[in-house]
Parts: C-alpha cells; structure tokens; sequence
C-alpha cells in the first residue's frame, strides 16, 4: 500500500487533487488509518489513477470520468473515448474554418485598404 505523498508522486497527481477526488468519490483510498487519518491507495487504485490521467488529458470534465470510474466493467469507455474523440475532431474542424475565415477576412481587408 502506498500512503498519499508516494502515491502522489508515482501517479503525478497532487495531493490537494487526491484529496478532491477522494471526497467526490472519484478515488477514494482503499484504506484510512483510524488512528493517524492517513489515507491509503493500492496497485488498482494505481491503475484507476494513471486512467484519470489520461481522461484529464483528453479533457474529461469531472462528470464524465464519474461515468467511466463509475462503470466497474469499462463496457462503455471505449464509446465515450470515441464520442469524446470525434468532439475534439469537430473543435479542430471549427477552429480551421475560423482561421480560413480569419484569413479571407485579412486577405479581403488588406486588398481593400490600399485602393484610396
């Protein structure tokens, strides 16, 4: 078992974000000390943790990493990692339709400025 500041430093998660995901239920740890309150994490937390990195990554919001953790079997994470995908594929569409625009615009605009 690992207390928190180790396993801070394996997963790159900070302790304040440990702490956060533990009282939304996101991570919680797999054993707290009665005596002294130090938390505890395991390899499998180790894993869950190492997924919500990656989820931050690809930037999940907080309720949708809930719905993959929260989802035991995974069954569905490779549909939400898609429709989550062909988002990001949308934005990147969206943002290079703004900057041909953009582009037109300048184009459009300079052309015009000059002929006083």
């Amino acid at each position: 078992m690992y207390k928190v500041s180790e396993f801070s430093k394996m997963t790159g998660l900070s302790k304040e974000t440990l702490r956060y995901y533990a009282e939304i239920k996101l991570l919680e740890p797999v054993f707290i000390d009665p005596n002294n309150k130090y938390r505890y994490y395991d390899n499998g937390s180790y894993l869950v943790a190492l997924l919500l990195v990656h989820l931050r990554r690809f930037n999940f919001t907080i309720q949708e990493m809930l719905t993959v953790v929260n989802d035991e079997s995974f069954e569905n994470l490779e549909q939400i990692l898609l429709k989550k995908r062909q988002g990001l594929v949308n934005q990147v569409e969206d943002l290079n339709k703004l900057i041909e625009e953009m582009d037109d615009f300048f184009e459009f605009g300079l052309e015009g400025a000059g002929d006083d």
